[in-house]
């Protein structure tokens, strides 16, 4: 089964609520007191492989947000009091002066910073006054769901829309599409909308009849 286009497929705004934190419940409960000032640090860095949840989590903060994988040298990125940085390890040389500077405006400012990366920032390619800024804060890794847990979080998700979703749909889906939970959740809420649409029930010859449709 060839890569899904999503362009079309409803989605929901990331919370974290809707975050399926599986075996991260104690990163997730960290996250949650620092973001409700329990917790005084000025960074708290999360990392975790590609898929974990990583960006969800940050666009759930309600910090500003920023991409560093779309804007490397953050040019125009200003000290607001709160601020997310997403892919930190993409920064350009830019990008990671303006970073080091953001962090001492912000702590001195008692303001925050979040970020995300593939690895801890002191295994990051950066710049070693910036690696040593944000890992002076708090730091937690992010696991990817394991096969269970992305089913349960399915089924969750259809028991929240009142849906039955047969073992057979979730378990062709982790074969044969994109294994990221957001992709997946994305894919019942479309296989849901299709089944009203043509007013027949959750099966697996709906999903691929689906799937033919949307596939490039």
């Amino acid at each position: 089964m060839r890569q899904l286009t999503l362009d079309l497929v409803p989605d929901s705004p990331p919370t974290l609520d809707n975050f399926v934190a599986g075996s991260n419940a104690e990163t997730v409960a960290a996250l949650t007191e620092w973001l409700a000032g329990v917790r005084a640090d000025t960074s708290f860095a999360l990392y975790g492989e590609s898929g974990c949840g990583r960006s969800h989590l940050l666009q759930a903060s309600g910090f500003a947000y920023v991409d560093a994988a779309l804007n490397p040298g953050l040019g125009g990125v200003v000290a607001a009091g709160e601020l997310a940085i997403d892919n930190v390890d993409r920064l350009d040389t830019d990008g990671q002066v303006a970073l080091f500077a953001l962090f001492n405006q912000l702590k001195a400012a008692a303001g925050r910073l979040l970020t995300a990366a593939p690895q801890p920032p002191a295994h990051l390619a950066l710049r070693e006054d910036l690696r040593t800024r944000l890992g002076s804060g708090l730091i937690y890794r992010l696991q990817p769901l394991s096969d269970g847990e992305k089913i349960e979080a399915l089924n969750a998700l259809a028991r929240e829309r009142a849906l039955r979703l047969p073992a057979e749909i979730s378990n062709y889906l982790l074969r044969h599409v994109s294994r990221d939970m957001r992709t997946l959740a994305m894919l019942l809420l479309a296989l849901d909308q299709y089944s009203l649409e043509q007013k027949r029930p959750l099966t697996l010859p709906l999903l691929r009849e689906l799937l033919q449709q949307y596939a490039p």
